[in-house]
C-alpha cells in the first residue's frame, strides 16, 4: 500500500464527508493505493456515525473510536500502530490542511529520501493571539531540539516513512514534538514543505492558550529525557555533588572563622547564630538528596527492559 492517512478528530462531523471526498479525489488522480484512518477521540457529536457511513461507501476508510476524549497524541499513536502504508500522512480533520499537498509530500519521502517531512503554514489564517505565541514556541523548539530547518513543529500535516511511526511512541501532548522524537530515534533526514493553510470552515478550534504553557513543559521534559534519560546520575549526581561540596566548604569557613577568633582572643558567637551556617547545611542536604535521586534513577534505568534497545540501521551477517 502506498499511503496511510491518519486523521485524529474531535467533534468534526460536518467536515468529514467533504474531507473524505477530497482525499479520495486526490488518490484517484495520482493512482495511489491508500487507506484513511479516522481516529475518533471521544467525540460528543455524531462524528462516529459519519465515519461508519463513509466506511460503508468507501472500503479504504477505517476507523477507531475512543470511549472518551484522550487527546491528539494518543489518537496519533493509535493510528500509527494500525498504519500499513509505505508513507504515513497525518492531517487535521477541520479542512485547514489541504489533501492536495499529499502527492508532493509522498514524493519527498519516496524520491527525495526524507524520513519525515513537516508542513509549514507560512501564511496562516489565525488571530494574532495564536500566531505570535506560535512563533515564540517554534523558535524555542528549534533551539532546544537542534532541528533548525523547521518553522512549524505543531503543523498537523506531516509525512513519515512507515518505519519512523513504528519506532516512536507519542504520549501526553508530545505530538507537538514528533520531529524531535524522530530525531532522538535516529531519523535525522527531516525536511519541510510550505503548505497551504485554509480558514476553518466548520465548528471552532479545540485548542486554547494553555497548550503553549503545556508545550514548554513538555519540551523541557523531552529535552531532559533525551539527554539524561539513560544516565540520570550524570545530571543529578553532578549537581548534587557540587551542591554538597559548596555547602561543606561554607560550613568549614563558618567553623574555621569561629576557631580563628577564639585563637586570637577576638569576639566570637556560636556557629548556629550565623544564618550562613543554616544556608550551608541546607545546601548540603539538598545536594545529598539530588545525589540519591540520581542513584535511584540509575537503578530504575538499569532495570528498564529497554536499556539495550538501540536503533540499528543495517547489519552484515557472517557468511557460512
Amino acid at each position: 500500500m502506498d499511503i496511510s492517512i491518519v486523521i485524529p478528530l474531535y467533534n468534526e462531523a460536518e467536515s468529514l464527508p467533504e474531507l473524505e471526498a477530497w482525499i479520495q479525489r486526490v488518490m484517484k488522480e495520482n493512482d495511489f493505493s491508500y487507506e484513511i484512518l479516522f481516529i475518533n477521540d471521544g467525540s460528543t457529536d455524531n462524528s462516529w456515525e459519519v465515519i461508519e457511513e463513509l466506511a460503508r461507501n468507501n472500503p479504504n476508510v477505517r476507523g477507531v473510536s475512543f470511549r472518551r476524549n484522550y487527546g491528539k497524541s494518543p489518537a496519533l499513536n493509535t493510528g500509527f500502530a494500525r498504519a500499513n502504508g509505505d508513507v504515513v500522512i497525518t492531517m487535521d480533520a477541520d479542512l485547514q490542511d489541504s489533501p492536495d499537498e499529499i502527492p508532493e509530500l509522498y514524493k519527498m519521502i519516496t524520491s527525495d529520501g526524507y524520513d519525515l517531512v513537516s508542513g509549514w503554514k507560512q501564511k496562516r489564517y489565525d488571530p494574532l493571539s495564536k500566531t505570535i505565541p506560535t512563533k515564540l514556541f517554534n523558535a524555542t523548539a528549534r533551539k532546544v531540539s537542534g532541528i533548525r530547518n523547521l518553522h512549524d513543529f505543531n503543523c498537523g500535516l506531516k509525512a513519515y516513512r512507515n518505519k519512523v511511526v513504528k519506532r516512536i511512541e507519542i504520549y501526553g501532548d508530545m505530538h507537538r514534538y514528533i520531529p524531535y522524537l524522530a530525531k532522538n530515534a535516529g531519523f535525522t533526514r527531516i525536511g519541510e514543505k510550505v503548505v497551504h493553510h485554509q480558514a476553518r470552515k466548520y465548528g471552532k478550534t479545540k485548542f486554547g492558550l494553555d497548550r503553549f504553557v503545556n508545550g514548554y513543559l513538555d519540551l523541557i521534559t523531552l529535552w531532559f529525557t533525551s539527554k539524561f534519560g539513560g544516565k540520570p546520575m550524570h545530571f543529578f549526581g553532578l549537581l548534587g555533588s557540587l551542591m554538597f561540596f559548596v555547602g561543606l566548604i561554607a560550613v568549614m569557613i563558618v567553623g574555621f572563622g569561629k576557631l580563628w577568633n577564639m585563637h586570637n582572643g577576638g569576639q566570637y558567637h556560636l556557629v548556629t547564630d550565623s544564618p550562613y551556617f543554616y544556608l550551608a547545611l541546607t545546601t548540603m542536604i539538598l545536594g545529598t538528596q539530588l545525589f540519591l535521586t540520581g542513584f535511584i534513577g540509575e537503578l530504575i534505568a538499569r532495570n528498564s527492559i529497554r536499556r539495550n534497545d538501540y536503533e540499528i540501521e543495517t547489519e552484515i551477517e557472517a557468511h557460512e
